[in-house]
């Protein structure tokens, strides 16, 4: 398996896919980089060299006690691009992992990166405080912890067959396969790592990170996503980012990435045509 070793010594494991400029996509919790199968198949196909890695406690990677934060998982981020010498980057991040693209950027700036995609992502705060009277309130965190540690392997049963992919919606289905990797993916990964993530995802503050985004940025959210409410998430991020552009997916869930493929597949292709290759 291709790894990176960060500085604590966690493993990192990551997919090289393709030839081209590169695009590194990461992942939302508790998945893994399988879940960007179908943005990795497509962009590489059409000549771009497409990374995903597992962050640390997730999939294939080492699952350590500590380093379960945001800042950390920015860094392990910035050890992989460093390590494959990655320039000109698309950073592209779903859920979880647009609050890693944007804690990259603001720990380590954007002089590899060309432009970047939060797809339903949870920046800016998600978390309801004082000073973010719109966000989710800490029982709905709470909730899900205490169902993490009561029976984590039904807590995702009940995800994949609910809010994250819509499924609960009337006349929506989802297939039995795709939320059975759902539910695969998420035993993949460690328990603590998992719970932990909770907290990282929910409380961590990114909003100075998106003030430190200098490069062309689209953000892209279903209007129907129940887990990162649009309000909170993807519409906010855009007011915060200076040029930033919304895409809206009406009707649409969380799980894009799955439920929207073609869609999104399509907008990120026609994204990154907007960047001029180097010379």
């Amino acid at each position: 398996m291709a790894t990176v070793t960060t500085l604590d010594g966690t493993e990192i494991y990551y997919k090289d896919w393709g030839e081209g400029r590169p695009v590194v996509l990461s992942h939302g919790w508790p998945l893994q980089a399988d879940s960007w199968e179908a943005q990795m198949l497509f962009l590489a196909s059409n000549g771009y060299r497409v990374v995903a890695h597992d962050r640390r406690g997730h999939g294939r990677s080492s699952q350590p006690w500590n380093g379960n934060d945001m800042n950390t998982y920015a860094d392990d981020l910035a050890a992989l691009i460093s390590h494959l010498d990655l320039r000109e980057v698309t950073l592209v991040g779903f859920s979880t992992g647009g609050g890693e693209v944007a804690r990259y950027v603001g720990r380590h700036g954007t002089d590899r990166v060309a432009q970047i995609v939060l797809v339903s992502s949870v920046p800016p705060f998600m978390l309801k405080t004082d000073d973010n009277p719109g966000g989710v309130p800490v029982e709905v965190f709470d909730g899900l912890r205490a169902a993490s540690l009561a029976d984590r392997s039904q807590a995702y049963r009940d995800l994949a067959d609910g809010p994250f992919f819509g499924a609960n919606r009337p006349g929506q289905e989802r297939s039995q396969g795709i939320r059975d990797s759902f539910w695969l993916q998420g035993m993949q990964t460690g328990a603590r790592n998992a719970f932990e993530c909770i907290a990282a995802f929910s409380a961590t503050d990114f909003r100075p990170d998106l003030a430190a985004f200098d490069v062309p940025t689209l953000v892209i959210h279903g209007d129907d996503d129940q887990v990162v409410p649009i309000e909170v998430g993807g519409r906010r991020s855009a007011e915060l980012v200076k040029g930033a552009e919304l895409t809206v997916y009406e009707g649409a869930p969380h799980g894009i990435t799955e439920t929207h493929k073609d869609r999104l597949n399509a907008d990120l292709l026609a994204f990154l045509a907007t960047y001029p290759a180097s010379a």
